[in-house]
């Protein structure tokens, strides 16, 4: 036996309830790889999972946690052999299959990648789903002309998950970071993890009808989207690059769509971690050991433990939660 997070649905009511419960291996879902977890985290779409109203559940009894690191205990797949230390994000772990919030999970070898040397479970973690989306992010910019003496790049959202790492990557790869937040207390943070500006919210969120700004930014990480990127849109440099990689502010993007994109040649790059393909994960996981500063990671982290998840799960959707949420599902 060991204990997982269950949500549950009362189908006569609606509502969603989700507590600590005991389970079985053969409660687990069928697949090739049984996981011993170690570490998760909390993120966007765990705190809908979670939440009163099941936001992204399909199918209860549930167990959220849409990313984990552990090791390999059973496997029928060659590519994986017990004692393997491995992580996974994405894949639709902990939303349409049982995910990381138990100290047990079955899944799909094709969703595991292999920890690479340099970090540990708990190290994967601080990173997570957040980390890795921020990689990506760092990785199009990057493939798409950026470099260091381009001009400073603006981090949307940066006291959250993606805008955390995305911050301290940057920074330790030598970019001149301009970190976004609306919470004026987390400016020491934002400083401690290499932010070398800091923009107020408000700044990026007032109504103007100019249809192009001065132009500002290198490249920008946007973790945000609605009136914020619609904003930002108009302040990049001729040729640089936007990565969007959330919708915390909506999906509508105010603007025209000459401004930005044809007189500034501006890239809007997408960036979903979810499906990457196998090749692409490696190379960013291979990159975060490489190009985060391990010494970072304990400044965004918050520990917690199943017990804690469903207060934090409502904390996150109401943006009050900063840096990694790292949960120790043994603890």
């Amino acid at each position: 036996m060991f204990n997982a997070l269950v949500v549950e649905k009362d189908e006569e009511s609606g509502k969603t309830s989700a507590g600590v419960q005991q389970l079985s291996v053969d409660d687990l879902p069928e697949a090739e790889v049984l996981v011993a977890v170690e570490y998760s985290t909390v993120n966007y779409k765990d705190g809908l999972c979670i939440g009163p109203g099941g936001g992204l559940v399909r199918k209860y009894p549930h167990v959220p946690g849409i990313d984990f690191a552990g090791t390999v205990e059973a496997s029928s797949d060659d590519r994986y052999k017990p004692g393997d230390k491995v992580v996974l994000t994405g894949w639709r772990v902990g939303e349409a299959h049982w995910g990381g919030y138990s100290q047990k999970a079955r899944v799909k070898a094709d969703w595991l990648v292999p920890l690479p040397e340099g970090l540990d479970a708990r190290a994967a973690m601080a990173v997570g789903t957040a980390g890795l989306t921020s990689m990506l992010s760092v990785m199009a910019l990057e493939d798409h002309g950026l470099e260091k003496d381009h001009g400073p790049v603006l981090v949307t959202g940066a006291a959250g998950g993606v805008g955390s790492v995305a911050t301290a990557i940057l920074a330790n790869l030598g970019y001149d970071v301009a970190a976004v937040t609306g919470r004026p207390e987390t400016e020491g943070y934002l400083r401690e993890l290499g932010a070398t500006q800091i923009v107020p919210r408000e700044e990026l969120t007032e109504v103007t009808r100019k249809p192009l700004e001065s132009e500002l930014w290198a490249g920008c990480v946007d973790a945000v989207a609605g009136a914020m990127l619609g904003r930002v849109l108009k302040q990049m440099k001729y040729g640089t690059s936007v990565a969007a990689v959330g919708l915390a502010g909506g999906a509508a993007i105010e603007g025209a769509l000459i401004t930005p994109f044809i007189l500034r040649g501006v890239n809007l790059l997408g960036i979903d971690s979810v499906m990457q393909p196998y090749a692409n994960r490696v190379r960013a996981w291979e990159r975060i050991a490489s190009d985060l500063p391990m010494d970072k990671l304990e400044a965004m982290i918050q520990p917690a433990t199943l017990s804690d998840l469903p207060g934090l799960g409502r904390d996150i959707l109401k943006g009050q939660v900063k840096g990694r949420v790292v949960v120790d599902v043994n603890a």
